[in-house]
């Protein structure tokens, strides 16, 4: 049975919403058609989205190609590490021990707290004044 050329998976964080496809190539990752560095522009971004691959040693065997949405640019990065995770793991399945003990595989299920009425946001409520 032939492996096929290429894995997608899906990653998801808050707003954000990740499409990952891997494909076996030099190591380079493009987000929405740009460079990662130049899509992200910080170090600390670009060192989450790379975890999973520096956890597994595959950092220069994969090109990963991603297409995200919604959120905010730390969300995305989160959702493409979790993606990439996904991905690896259905490369090869023997490395999901090592993925999941470093908490890769794990979805952050955080989310932002709806409003109530009568109040300011989700918990905060307006100034009360005595007189």
């Amino acid at each position: 049975m032939a492996e096929p050329e290429q894995f997608h998976a899906i990653g998801r964080r808050k707003e954000a919403s990740a499409r990952i496809f891997l494909r076996p190539g030099n190591g380079t990752i493009r987000v929405n058609n740009e460079p990662a560095n130049e899509y992200f522009g910080r170090d600390t971004l670009m060192m989450i989205l790379r975890q999973p691959l520096v956890a597994t040693e595959k950092a220069g065997e994969y090109d990963i190609y991603c297409t995200t949405r919604g959120g905010g640019k730390s969300g995305q990065a989160d959702a493409i590490k979790l993606g990439i995770a996904r991905a690896l793991e259905m490369a090869h399945p023997d490395l999901r021990q090592i993925l999941k003990d470093a908490g890769h595989l794990t979805r952050d299920a955080r989310v932002k707290e709806r409003k109530k009425y009568g109040r300011r946001g989700a918990r905060a409520s307006f100034q009360f004044s005595k007189r």
